[in-house]
């Protein structure tokens, strides 16, 4: 059994069900440490139950002199495993079967820290006087809220003055094969929450009550024909949805007195969380409505165009792969909105994503020592 796959299946074997951590970065900073880096557990949050982040780094003695940091940033926590007796295997109890390795984590995203790891160390012993510096961002906060997490620990960085020049966040963005795909940008996360106010009263006599139902349906007509923006060579146009509506007592002879619309943009460079909320809000005025929203910015669009860290990774896939892979800005947010506000290269990159927060979660074993592979080359690349 190779030194990932080890690593691998004793973070699999810690419930790491977010927001708990479950010792995964101890292990992790028992390993790094070992070979030079400087560990600092950092934790935020309500003292009841803080979220548990690690940084590590180990400079380089160019360092100073300003050869780049390249920082593996990623997420110990997990999603909840859902019903139990529906896993083949008990989903924190590593199982192998068929060229598989399940269990819940591999994928999203316990198989690129593991693999972090141990490129990390091979890297180490090729070239103890690397140049340039390797620093882990880890945390135990990006399944669930999001908020004690990645942008604390940025925070931090930003106040302690570290150089931060390019980031790999080990997502799983593999499509069908390891190295097809990765994400070089995301779009940016705006939500809100609409309240509209009418006038409760008796169903039989709406003359005596404002049905506000009835008065959201044409504006909420509209916004749904808008073009927000047309997009752009790497992002898609912005789209806006609702995601629930809540009204009425429960009664079926009653006018409700509000009712309630969850909505989401995601939007690219194209537009700004300003210009989406302007544009909305002359809708709801414009229909005459009497309204709150309570908005979220989930996060901000970024992008990393072709330079230093897509040429190194994607010349390590090529390597290792033999693929030419894809520049994606596709799919979901993720912590690369929150490491891109403080450095200038994020890129995402992992294993293949199709059993991500599924039942039976699993990678191909055959795919994880490439997996590394990769991030040692990538290194070899960018700090050697």
């Amino acid at each position: 059994m190779s030194d990932t796959l080890r690593l691998l299946e004793a973070l699999i074997a810690r419930p790491s069900v977010t927001p708990e951590d479950a010792g995964c970065q101890a292990l992790m900073a028992e390993r790094l440490s070992a070979i030079g880096f400087e560990c600092h557990t950092l934790t935020f949050g309500p003292a009841d139950a803080p979220v548990t982040n690690l940084w590590a780094i180990k400079r380089g003695p160019g360092h100073a002199a300003g050869a780049p940091t390249l920082v593996f940033a990623g997420h110990t926590d997990v999603v909840p495993t859902g019903p139990l007796e529906q896993w083949t295997t008990p989903p924190f109890t590593p199982s192998h079967r068929d060229g598989l390795l399940y269990g819940r984590g591999t994928a999203d995203m316990k198989s690129s820290l593991a693999a972090m790891v141990a490129a990390s160390e091979e890297f180490v012993k090729a070239h103890p006087n690397h140049q340039g510096s390797i620093a882990f961002l880890i945390t135990s906060d990006e399944e669930g809220p999001s908020v004690d997490g990645t942008v604390k620990v940025c925070e931090w960085l930003q106040a302690r003055g570290e150089r931060l020049d390019a980031c790999i966040v080990g997502e799983p963005t593999s499509v069908k094969s390891l190295g097809d795909m990765i994400k070089n940008g995301r779009r940016g996360s705006l939500s809100g929450k609409l309240k509209v106010k009418g006038i409760q009263g008796h169903i039989a006599y709406p003359h005596l009550a404002r049905n506000p139902i009835h008065q959201v349906a044409p504006a909420l007509a509209e916004l749904t024909t808008i073009v927000w923006d047309q997009g752009n060579d790497h992002f898609p146009p912005t789209s806006w949805q609702v995601s629930n509506i809540h009204a009425g007592t429960g009664a079926n002879n009653v006018i409700p007195g509000e009712v309630v619309l969850d909505f989401n943009f995601r939007f690219s460079t194209e537009s700004t969380p300003e210009s989406l909320k302007e544009r909305l809000e002359a809708v709801l005025k414009a229909h005459g409505l009497e309204y709150t929203i309570d908005w979220v910015l989930g996060g901000r669009p970024f992008l990393t165009r072709p330079g230093a860290l897509i040429e190194a990774i994607s010349a390590a896939i090529a390597d290792t792969t033999g693929l030419s892979t894809e520049l994606s800005t596709s799919g979901g947010t993720s912590d690369g909105r929150f490491i891109a506000q403080i450095c200038p290269q994020v890129v995402e990159f992992g294993p293949v994503n199709a059993s991500i927060h599924k039942i039976d979660e699993h990678v191909a074993v055959s795919a994880i020592e490439p997996l590394k592979d990769i991030y040692r080359r990538t290194l070899e690349r960018m700090v050697a």
